[in-house]
């Protein structure tokens, strides 16, 4: 995008002068407040809406030397609450663009059923129709759709902030999937901070306006904000948002409290304030005092566990903070402990992470 510009009749500049290179196979995230002319951006790219001004190149050509029907079909397109033909079946709903093309039915629909697999959607709902999914799997559906013709480019309006929470982690993990499997070039839009660190490859905040305030890394971001402006939208947790950067592996985990059930009596003389239980399999049950253990009492709760060396150390900090011992429990990815941390050797950590970064930073810095 070289200097676009969109301008309205009106006057109303809603994308001022806006150049951006997207990267080939990877998620480029516009974010920024309302009105800020990210939606309008997205839409420039497909030519739903015309640059006044300034130029948009894919792969070097200029978009607007491509007929706009065959543009638009050459890019998948994923907008908020799907926007799935009411009156056709799964299936058919994800056939539409390869049928547009020509393919013939039965192909079309194969290419539908596999693409439901890969999306992770049931084969039995290939002949329901949208109403009958629910908000998480109608978006599935959305997302299917826009890969049916496997196009090079994938658009995404923010097409997961009309469902929960939970369903939103879901669908956003499962993107990530698909994009580790697939490669596509994505450009996704959000309003939300933390799906951008999350999703994000490259970062583009917008300012009203549509002028670009920052375009770098989601760590870079979050690391160095551009002006106050960034600062202000990246909110007053972006220190803890950076943490999601720094990896689990290395903290010194300790099997010194953790004891089975049934079997660890005789560790009730250990100088450790608190005991984390197991199951004859080792997984966590819950913590409780030394002094109790033999009693067969209620446990007090563990929070949630972290995946350690796979997890941030945000993960980690985050069950730390949850679990009223302060000290925060890691399994394997079967859910066995292989250890706990406190607080205080994850904050240990932190600060080591830190410290390597502004080594980093001084070392390209002096190159």
């Amino acid at each position: 995008m070289d200097s676009v510009t969109k301008r309205y009749p009106d006057g109303t500049v809603a994308v001022d002068r806006l150049s951006l290179e997207i990267p080939d196979r990877s998620i480029t995230v516009l974010v920024g407040p309302s009105g800020c002319g990210k939606t309008t951006t997205l839409r420039m790219i497909n030519r739903m809406i015309e640059p006044s001004e300034g130029t948009i190149l894919i792969d070097g050509k200029d978009s607007r030397q491509q007929p706009v029907n065959t543009l638009r079909r050459s890019m998948g397109y994923v907008i908020q609450n799907a926007g799935l033909f009411q009156h056709r079946t799964i299936v058919d709903n994800i056939a539409t663009v390869p049928r547009l093309l020509g393919w013939k039915k039965d192909k079309a629909r194969e290419r539908a059923r596999e693409l439901m697999d890969r999306v992770g959607l049931d084969a039995s709902l290939a002949k329901r129709y949208p109403y009958q999914l629910s908000g998480g799997q109608q978006q599935r559906v959305g997302v299917a759709r826009a890969l049916a013709a496997d196009p090079p480019v994938l658009l995404m309006d923010e097409p997961f902030s009309a469902v929960d929470p939970v369903v939103r982690k879901g669908l956003q993990d499962e993107l990530l999937r698909i994009q580790a499997e697939l490669g596509k070039t994505i450009v996704f839009v959000t309003h939300d901070i933390d799906e951008a660190v999350k999703l994000g490859t490259m970062v583009a905040v917008l300012r009203t306006g549509g002028k670009l305030a920052q375009f770098a890394p989601p760590a870079e971001l979050l690391s160095h904000p551009a002006d106050e402006f960034v600062e202000d939208f990246l909110g007053a947790d972006r220190g803890v948002r950076r943490l999601s950067f720094f990896p689990s592996t290395g903290l010194e985990l300790t099997m010194a409290p953790v004891v089975k059930a049934g079997g660890g009596a005789e560790r009730a003389a250990t100088d450790a304030e608190f005991l984390l239980v197991t199951d004859a399999d080792g997984r966590p049950l819950g913590w409780t005092r030394p002094r109790d253990l033999a009693a067969d009492g209620q446990l007090l709760p563990y929070g949630r566990p972290f995946v350690a060396g796979t997890d941030s150390l945000r993960a980690a900090l985050d069950c730390a903070v949850l679990s009223p011992t302060g000290w925060a429990v890691a399994v394997d990815t079967d859910g066995k402990v292989t250890g706990v941390v406190s607080q205080q050797t994850i904050a240990q950590a932190i600060r080591g992470a830190h410290d390597e970064g502004r080594t980093d930073a001084d070392a390209k810095v002096t190159g």
